[in-house]
């Protein structure tokens, strides 16, 4: 007799923890709604890493061409967004600083590198813009923005 009667109760019971399971932590895992905006920030402190973050921008944008990228420089990592400046190969940044920006990536030059290197601002390519701080750029942009650090 309470086997008849606990039965029905059981797989009402079971029935309404399945939508649960679902939404439990695999669910989460998967990550944020597709509705959600991809924000990420590149850091480059040292121009010596600008190639390989721009590749692995570039790979980005080709997985996921709406994600919104910006990369952030300071120290020596600003040297390849200043006017002239090539790789170790002689090869020039610009061409590819341009193509970047014209998918949408964002290129922000931090200001208090420039003056300490007594670097003048008008040198700095047109398609980057200047930051007060390139370390505080990232930090605003990770803890009020919601972007995802990335350091190549």
């Amino acid at each position: 007799m309470m086997t008849r009667t606990l039965t029905p109760i059981l797989a009402a019971l079971m029935l309404s923890v399945a939508p649960m399971a679902s939404a439990g932590p695999l669910a989460e895992a998967a990550g944020p709604s597709a509705s959600a905006e991809e924000k990420v920030v590149y850091h480059v402190n040292d121009s010596e890493n600008a190639t390989a973050a721009m590749r692995n921008v570039k790979n980005h944008m080709n997985a996921a061409p709406d994600a919104k990228i910006v990369i952030v420089t300071h120290s020596k990592g600003i040297d390849f967004l200043l006017q002239g400046a090539a790789d170790k190969n002689g090869n020039p940044y610009e061409p590819t600083v341009q193509a970047l920006k014209a998918k949408g990536v964002d290129f922000r030059v931090c200001n208090n590198t420039l003056v300490s290197r007594k670097i003048d601002p008008k040198t700095v390519l047109p398609e980057a813009s200047i930051v007060p701080s390139g370390v505080a750029e990232i930090g605003r942009m990770q803890s009020k923005e919601g972007y995802v650090y990335l350091k190549p």
